[in-house]
């Protein structure tokens, strides 16, 4: 490879798409329990979605470290 050129990975691409499938799965998820959050107090609902809003958070960080190293987990000291 001759300096300053770019291999592509196809990781990220793969990850993105992960993303966003995970993204979409959530949003289903969620969205099918609307109807019995809604029916739930406005302050419980504020704690329901502002969770539920984080929880999908959780599996972006090993999916981007992942993107970027190929490796899932931190490597071990």
């Amino acid at each position: 490879m001759a300096r300053g050129e770019v291999k592509a990975s196809w990781r990220k691409p793969a990850g993105m798409l992960a993303i966003l499938l995970l993204i979409l799965v959530w949003v289903v998820i969620v969205a099918s329990f609307s109807s019995q959050i809604g029916a739930l107090p406005i302050l419980v609902q504020l704690v329901i979605y502002v969770v539920l809003g984080i929880i999908w958070i959780t599996p972006l960080k090993p999916m981007l470290r992942w993107m970027e190293t190929g490796n899932w987990r931190l490597p071990r000291n």
